[in-house]
């Protein structure tokens, strides 16, 4: 990978992106195998990433847990109360797909869990929180200060995050509260986590309650 500083940050996710893209193509099961394909590409991308992206670092805090399970309840908690974005499209189910004892079912939703909690979160804190918010304020972004407070690119690239989900207005909430945590920290590292946990147990909640349409 080159060490073109905006490459190390955004090559990785638009791979993520077009992968991501193209479970559809694939057929009713392939897209199963695609998303967990993707998640081990994506863990590749970002073991690339680690000496590019020195921001890109864990931080485990009260108040990332805090952040973390409060977007969560949000996330739950207001669904239904909007129109989601390809509401017509097929939920991710593997019980329906390889039935309700398969090992199939097993191991996708593993899986699935795993790629959202330890994949997905760097991918996106990356792009969103360290080079897009920094980057609508100011192109040479590496020397903007994490703390910096810029409303315009704070409310443009929340909403950006947001619309790459089917729960979009979830979507844009969730960003507010990621690029807050990561001004008032001054890093990354928080953020990464509270998406991790969320996204942790958000999937334990799909899993538990049969809640498909997350998926």
């Amino acid at each position: 990978m080159q060490a073109s500083p905006i490459y190390a940050r955004v090559a990785p996710y638009v791979i993520f992106v077009l992968l991501t893209v193209s479970q559809s193509m694939f057929g009713e099961a392939g897209q199963y195998w695609i998303y967990l394909g993707k998640s081990l590409v994506g863990a590749w991308l970002i073991w690339e990433m680690r000496t590019l992206v020195p921001e890109m670092r864990w931080n485990f805090t009260t108040e990332a847990f805090a952040i973390g399970v409060a977007v969560l309840i949000m996330w739950i908690g207001i669904d239904g109360l909007y129109t989601h974005m390809g509401a017509d499209t097929k939920p991710l189910n593997p019980y329906a797909q390889f039935g309700e004892h398969s090992p199939l079912a097993t191991i996708y939703i593993v899986g699935h869990i795993l790629g959202a909690t330890l994949v997905v979160p760097p991918l996106e804190e990356v792009f969103f929180r360290s080079f897009l918010y920094r980057y609508f304020v100011r192109t040479d972004f590496l020397n903007m200060p994490f703390n910096r407070f810029h409303p315009t690119s704070f409310i443009v690239t929340s909403m950006i995050f947001g619309f790459e989900h089917h729960e979009w207005l979830s979507g844009i909430l969730c960003g507010f509260a990621f690029q807050w945590l990561v001004i008032s920290k001054n890093r990354l590292g928080d953020a990464i986590t509270a998406h991790a946990i969320t996204n942790c147990l958000l999937g334990l909640w799909v899993v538990g309650r049969g809640a498909w349409h997350f998926w």
